[in-house]
């Protein structure tokens, strides 16, 4: 189901989006093209009545809360950006009074969720890289699921356009749609999905792949998949340094995943 499904004036609707947004030292945004990608979603709800609630991450904190990873320091970009005032929670686990006493058209954005280990399962700046299917069957720990359930408890809607973390079992985009009985996804989700399916199995010839990021592990089974594909494949981004550093090419102190090499 998509957002055009949904009618969204006087619900409560929780959005899941990706504005890990690259911040300078002194907490500034230097790129907010993340942002701008889950804009049309959120004005969609916004213009429609709908009480936005807004959830991320941003980076990997290893201790909580750490406020270099604070999304408080983004409020004001979001609501220029959204021509709306935004408010604050700065705790995800104790947003209820706020979002008792939202209005329709009202917006709140929530602290990082990776302030908290039950998003993950995982400590803190940790995840898994095993198979993420098998991780998105197994049974969430007694922790998550109380995290997730209070999540849950504050929308009667809920919309994924977090497309950058989708492949993650997480409990903002897997375990809270269990509990909310209307899911779909946003339009930068829509998007996603509709070129990344027509240019994968029905592309245009020659067929070129640009892959990017820095973990390798993250990649090997979209890369495995893109192979039998694609006419060129093309590795960007630090994991360009592992697949070097397997071909016995010098790196120095550049970024590789040594676990992956062979």
């Amino acid at each position: 189901m998509t957002i055009d499904t949904c009618k969204f004036s006087g619900q409560r609707v929780i959005v899941r989006v990706d504005f890990n947004v690259p911040l300078d030292e002194n907490g500034n945004i230097t790129d907010d093209t993340r942002i701008r990608g889950a804009l049309p979603t959120l004005k969609k709800i916004h213009e429609d009545g709908g009480k936005l609630i807004i959830m991320s991450h941003m980076g990997r904190p290893k201790k909580n809360p750490d406020p270099k990873f604070s999304l408080r320091q983004i409020v004001g970009r979001v609501s220029e950006l959204l021509g709306a005032k935004v408010d604050f929670c700065d705790d995800c686990q104790k947003a209820k009074p706020q979002v008792d006493a939202m209005k329709d058209g009202d917006v709140l954005l929530l602290e990082n969720l990776r302030f908290y280990e039950e998003e993950t399962g995982k400590p803190r700046g940790e995840f898994a890289n095993d198979d993420e299917k098998a991780a998105a069957k197994k049974a969430l720990k007694p922790r998550q699921q109380e995290f997730t359930k209070t999540l849950a408890s504050y929308a009667d809607i809920y919309v994924n356009d977090a497309f950058g973390t989708a492949h993650r079992a997480h409990c903002s985009n897997v375990g809270v749609t269990k509990y909310i009985k209307t899911c779909v996804v946003g339009y930068l989700m829509q998007k996603e999905i509709n070129f990344l399916g027509n240019a994968v199995n029905n592309p245009e010839r020659p067929f070129v792949a640009i892959l990017g990021g820095a973990k390798v592990a993250d990649k090997l089974n979209v890369i495995n998949n893109l192979l039998e594909k694609c006419d060129t494949l093309i590795i960007g981004g630090g994991m360009a340094f592992t697949f070097l550093k397997a071909k016995g090419y010098e790196i120095g102190a550049s970024l590789v995943d040594d676990e992956k090499i062979d």
